[in-house]
Parts: C-alpha cells; sequence; structure tokens
C-alpha cells in the first residue's frame, strides 16, 4: 500500500468515465475548487480522466493531458490520491476499484449495480487497505440518504425503509395517474424527455430499483443483502384500469423499493424482507406526493419515528453534487490519517423469501353475475386464510367485476387464493392483483 504523498501540497484525484456523471464531477471539481480547498483544507488538483474513446464527444472540455484510455495505469499511480469510479456495470468497474484500492488509494463510487451485487468484496479491500470506499451517489443521487443512515440513525432502530427510487417509472405512472394514460405512450414521452432511455428494461421492470432497495437494506439492517435477494416485478403490466382502481379507494400507484424488519418471535432474530413492485398507496401517504422524476425515501425508527428524503433521484449534476460530498469526506479522512465507517453486517438476519411477505392486496375478479358468486369468492379467500377488508361489485349485464381489498396476508396466501379463483367455474377472469401498502394494516 503506498502512504499519502505530502500532506502540503494538493491532493490528487483521479476519475474513472466522463459520461453523465463523470463529466459534471469534472466540471465540479473545477468550478468549485476554491469552495473545494477550503473545505478540504488542501486544493484538490485533477490528475487524469480514464476514457474508453479519446475522440468521444463530452459535455465539458478536459484539460489537455488529462484523457487516457489506460485506466489501469492511472489508478495505480502513485501520485494519485483520491479514485472516483463513474463507469458504472460490474466489470471493469471491480477490478479498477480492487486495483485503487490495493495502491492506497481511497474511492468514492455512484456504482450502484456493483455495490448490490458484490459490495462485501470492495468494503473487505477497503478495509485490508485502511482506505475508503464510498458510495452515497449510488442510491438516490442527490438525496442524502446512505449516510444519515449509516450516521445520523446509528444509534436507532430502523424498522423500515420504503421510496421512490426511480424516476422513470414515477414519471410514467404519475403521468398515467394525472392525465389517464396508457403505459406504452407514456413510457414513449417519457423517453422523448429523455427519462428513459433507449432501452428502458433496467428502470421498468425494476432492476434499477432492485439494486438501491439492496443497498439501503444492506445499510439499515447490518446485513448482507444483494439484488439476488430482492423480489423484483415492474411496471410493464399496470394498467390504467389499475390506475383508475386505486383512484377509486383513494389511492394511487408507485413502484416502491420496500425492505423491512420482520419479527420472528425473538427480537435479537428479526429477519428482513426486501422487494420491489407496484402498489397502491393512500394519496393521503407522503410517498404519494411525489410527483415526476423525483424520488424519496421513506424511513421508519423506534425513537426518530417517520422521516423522508426527498429530492432529485438521478442526473449527472444531482449525482456529481452526491460525489463531490463524499470526496470532502474523504479527502479529510486522508489528511487527518483517519477513515470513515465501513461496512456493518454484524445482524446477519436471513432475507425471507416473498412468498412469507405480508402486505395487503387489491384483487379484480372479472365473474358471471348470478347469485351465490360473492360467497364463493368470499369462501376461497377464506380457504387461505385471507381476511377480507372491503367487496365493491359493479354489474354489467351478465358479468360483473368483484374488487377485493384483503387485511394483510403473506404471498403464498394470495398466490394460492388466486390460483383456486382462476379454478372456479364463476371466474371469468382474476384480471388485475397488485399490493396495497402504506395504510394501518400493515
Amino acid at each position: 500500500m503506498t502512504e499519502l504523498r505530502s500532506n502540503r501540497g494538493p491532493l490528487r484525484v483521479a476519475v474513472l468515465g466522463c459520461g453523465s456523471v463523470g463529466s459534471q464531477v469534472v466540471r465540479l471539481l473545477d468550478e468549485s475548487a476554491v469552495d473545494l480547498a477550503a473545505r478540504i483544507g488542501v486544493p484538490i488538483e485533477l490528475a487524469g480522466v480514464a476514457v474508453r474513446r479519446l475522440d468521444a464527444p463530452r459535455e465539458v472540455e478536459v484539460p489537455d493531458g488529462l484523457l487516457t484510455t489506460d485506466a489501469l495505469e492511472l489508478v495505480s499511480r502513485p501520485d494519485v490520491d483520491l479514485v472516483i469510479e463513474t463507469i458504472g456495470g460490474i466489470e471493469p468497474a471491480r477490478s479498477l476499484i480492487l486495483t485503487a484500492l490495493e495502491s492506497g488509494k481511497s474511492v468514492v463510487s455512484a456504482n450502484k449495480a456493483l455495490i448490490a451485487e458484490d459490495g462485501a468484496t470492495l468494503f473487505e479491500a477497503a478495509e485490508k487497505a485502511g482506505r475508503d470506499f464510498y458510495f452515497e451517489a449510488a442510491v438516490a443521487a442527490a438525496i442524502p440518504i446512505l449516510r444519515p443512515l449509516r450516521e445520523s440513525l446509528a444509534g436507532d432502530r430502523v424498522t423500515r425503509v420504503m421510496g421512490i427510487v426511480n424516476g422513470t417509472t414515477n414519471f410514467i405512472l404519475d403521468k398515467m395517474d394525472t392525465l389517464g394514460s396508457g403505459f406504452a405512450e407514456t413510457l414513449e414521452e417519457a423517453q422523448e424527455l429523455g427519462y428513459a432511455e433507449a432501452d428502458p428494461t433496467a428502470d421498468v421492470e425494476g432492476f434499477d430499483a432492485a439494486a438501491k432497495i439492496a443497498i439501503l437494506a444492506s445499510i439499515a439492517f447490518h446485513t448482507r443483502v444483494t439484488a439476488a435477494d430482492v423480489h423484483r416485478e415492474g411496471i410493464t403490466e399496470v394498467t390504467s384500469s389499475d390506475v383508475r382502481s386505486a383512484a377509486e379507494i383513494g389511492s394511487v400507484v408507485k413502484l416502491l423499493g420496500i425492505a423491512e424488519l420482520v419479527s420472528t418471535g425473538s427480537h435479537d432474530k428479526d429477519a428482513v424482507s426486501v422487494r420491489v413492485h407496484p402498489a397502491m398507496i393512500p394519496r393521503s401517504h407522503p410517498l404519494a406526493s411525489v410527483r415526476g422524476p423525483f424520488n424519496a425515501v421513506f424511513v421508519e425508527c423506534d425513537a426518530a419515528d417517520q422521516l423522508m428524503f426527498y429530492g432529485r433521484g438521478a442526473g449527472g449534476a444531482p449525482t456529481a453534487s452526491a460525489v463531490l460530498g463524499d470526496l470532502v469526506t474523504v479527502a479529510r479522512h486522508l489528511l487527518s490519517g483517519t477513515t470513515g465507517a465501513g461496512e456493518s453486517a454484524y445482524a446477519a438476519r436471513e432475507v425471507l423469501p416473498m412468498g412469507q411477505t405480508r402486505t395487503k392486496y387489491h384483487v379484480a375478479i372479472d365473474v358471471d353475475d348470478r347469485a351465490g358468486v360473492l360467497a364463493a369468492v368470499a369462501n376461497a379467500f377464506a380457504d387461505h386464510d385471507v381476511s377480507i377488508q372491503t367487496v365493491r361489485q359493479e354489474g354489467r349485464g351478465d358479468d360483473a367485476q368483484l374488487v377485493v381489498v384483503s387485511h394483510s396476508a403473506t404471498d403464498a396466501q394470495l398466490s394460492a387464493t388466486v390460483e383456486q379463483l382462476r379454478g372456479m367455474e364463476i371466474v371469468r377472469e382474476v384480471t388485475s392483483v397488485m399490493r396495497v401498502e402504506g395504510g394501518d394494516d400493515e
């Protein structure tokens, strides 16, 4: 491990990647140089920027001589003190971060996918090297959420983290709610406005949100949670009818990332439930008012009670803001010869399978409009110990629609109920099944 160069001179920073985030980091390093020096105690100097192509168009102009295609050489250089990784993905990001740490550099990353897949390897490498690995920008961009969970709430017991952590899906669902638009046309609008990628799979299928909630769960519950542990459902199956049904019960549909402690009968053996899926939440809930591409994370604790963190959860400049916040902290640690909080996984709680997770459900069923149907449907719910909270029936000639809202039940109980309903002669179709979150009966 290399020693930190004399702290009487500037700290030199290498940036990996110069896309939407990396370019804004480079810009802010230049524009905020005086303020950063005052906050840290020494100047910050850009040592190099690693890119795939030297001739690619960029949002900012990088000073002559700083661009390089040899990222490995850059992170290994003895004159580099800190590395900022903004290239994303698994490789070569993982290898470059590990090399940087092994070479004695502290690292700031915005890489949610890598941290959610293999964060343990990175944390162990940072601990072994005696250096920092910080990643506030990996979840919800400019919204400060990881540091409050790791530091401000370190003396409290967090019981639930529920958030809107993907701006693309929130924009789509918000438009479907306010304008009555369909999914396909709203996705097209999101792409035209730059809120969705040409290939929106990571967003609309919930992969992006799953990585973020895995990171949040790991920190909140001191347990290693990976993206593979997260039950994931996207919003491609959400229809205008689902959105209207939510409105009829005073709710709105959101794609939620949810991580919560689940009692197993022993306080020190609580398990963790982690999931991403669309859900109806009451319009009175703070998350229901989060509009457009904005993000918000709602945290529940024993002592602090309820907290919400809100803001722009994506974009080059907001994400770069979080990166530079970490940079200031890590630079101060380097100058003082200390490190910040590393991984906390002492609790090692079990991650529950989705079948054991409890919530309420909204189920829409097309049935024959004749006597005894309601009783038969109610019996199907009772057969699997799913208690009904409300039932609404709408007649439409020879058929009718029943809308059932259940009390809290496990996913396995509800799935068995729906399977039984679909096999009943009187049921023409189970048209919609959606979870209901954020109410009193959780």
